[in-house]
């Protein structure tokens, strides 16, 4: 594959997309550890509203990386956790997040330079 067949080749584009969601990364390296609810998840991500946390779940749901368990009761409990194919991206996000680690002030140093 040539660079250009990124522009063309659909999975690709998927697999940036995914990515590109600031939201969708967060969520999945925050269930990296096993099942979680919604409050939980809520309070590990941080800065994340009730709503789209939501919105990011069922997105993620939709995809099929993470999978929502409901069990009866009274309440009923709802918990979220990876699937397979969602544990399968945590390699790209840590790689992502270790190149933000070390890249992160170079970055925004630029940033500061650009007035942005």
């Amino acid at each position: 594959m040539t660079s250009d067949g990124y522009l063309a080749d659909c999975r690709a584009r998927l697999a940036f997309d995914l990515l590109a969601n600031t939201w969708n990364s967060v969520v999945l390296w925050s269930l990296r550890g096993g099942p979680s609810r919604h409050g939980e998840l809520r309070r590990r991500v941080g800065g994340i509203s009730a709503k789209v946390l939501t919105e990011t779940l069922r997105r993620l749901e939709f995809n099929g990386l993470v999978e929502r368990r409901a069990e009866p009761g009274p309440p009923p409990v709802v918990s979220y956790e990876l699937t397979e194919l969602g544990r399968t991206l945590l390699v790209p996000i840590g790689a992502f997040g270790a190149w933000a680690f070390e890249h992160g002030d170079e970055v925004m140093a630029v940033r500061e330079r650009h007035g942005d």
